[in-house]
């Protein structure tokens, strides 16, 4: 019999786990040809995340398998942790407020059945307000401009992955990272199943816009050259600009002999240099950051307890 597994990050999540665990168990039940196993993970949850994950491992021993993490690694972190505790033959991911629709889970199997390797829940719609809409549609327009032009136009969390693919993404390590980018990196053709992401019912989004920035940074960063060549480009123009006032002046000169006073020019070009150069080893302070985080070979997640997982430990 094949074997299904499910892949829940859970973070402050202690209002949405008391519909989500039923809600996953009841789909799993339903998947007769499947054997399945509901891997919940929690990234460091101060709210009572961990113990409703518990309580849930200790009723449905057969069924739910909890992963408890030491302190809060992240979202990639935390799905990381779960793939390498999930033992199906294809991998499912779902957040745990349960925003996409999870009884697609039943027709992304049977699009696995039929040898998709990768399939996605794409966004057509986002039941949310303007504002969340907005910051999120930067984020995916770069993912689309600058690293994947067939990347989702709203992006997506919701997938099911084939075992060869979770073995793929086992043997990578990255931290400061996208897991969702760094499944499409790995060039796996995605079926893609049109669905609308509705609002949340319960609880709060942790999402909030530092976060966001910071992803989206991080994204760029292990994903695109953006940063990198933005420093060349701005460079190149500066060194651009720089020759057009040189010539100005040149020009000036020579049809007047006399050249403008210069001292309020020389410093806002100084500044403007002084700017630049802040800029630039800003930028590469922070590929260097990640090359030491890299090189310290620290892993991305550190186990704390495992529920229902018998002898198996990471």
């Amino acid at each position: 019999m094949k074997f299904f597994s499910i892949v829940v990050p859970v973070f402050q999540n202690e209002q949405n786990l008391p519909v989500t665990i039923p809600a996953l168990i009841a789909l799993c039940r339903q998947q007769s040809k499947f054997r399945t196993e509901l891997v919940l993970v929690d990234d460091g949850s101060t709210d009572r995340s961990r113990a409703l994950i518990t309580d849930a491992c200790y009723r449905h021993p057969d069924e739910v398998i909890g992963v408890l993490l030491t302190r809060n690694f992240g979202q990639t972190a935390a799905i990381q942790a779960g793939l390498r505790h999930a033992r199906g033959d294809c991998v499912g991911i779902i957040s745990c407020d349960l925003q996409e629709p999870h009884e697609l889970f039943a027709e992304m199997l049977h699009a696995w059945e039929g040898g998709a390797k990768f399939v996605i829940g794409e966004r057509t719609d986002r039941a949310e307000d303007r504002h969340h809409r907005l910051i999120s549609s930067i984020y995916w327009r770069l993912i689309r401009r600058f690293a994947f032009a067939d990347f989702p136009a709203l992006g997506y969390d919701f997938c099911l992955l084939d075992r060869q693919v979770v073995d793929d993404l086992n043997r990578i390590n990255e931290k400061n990272s996208s897991i969702f980018v760094l499944i499409y990196w790995l060039g796996y053709c995605a079926h893609r199943l049109p669905i609308r992401r509705e609002l949340r019912v319960k609880g709060w989004s942790q999402w909030r816009l530092w976060k966001k920035i910071h992803f989206t940074f991080d994204t760029l960063i292990g994903f695109t050259y953006l940063p990198a060549r933005l420093i060349t480009f701005t460079g190149l123009a500066s060194a651009c600009l720089c020759l057009a006032y040189l010539i100005f002046i040149i020009v000036q000169w020579a049809l007047t002999r006399a050249a403008p006073p210069g001292w309020a020019t020389l410093a806002g070009l100084l500044l403007m240099i002084g700017a630049g150069t802040l800029f630039s080893l800003g930028i590469l302070s922070e590929y260097l950051l990640r090359i030491l985080d890299e090189t310290r070979k620290r892993p991305p997640f550190v186990v704390d307890q495992l529920v229902n997982t018998g002898s198996r430990r990471e």
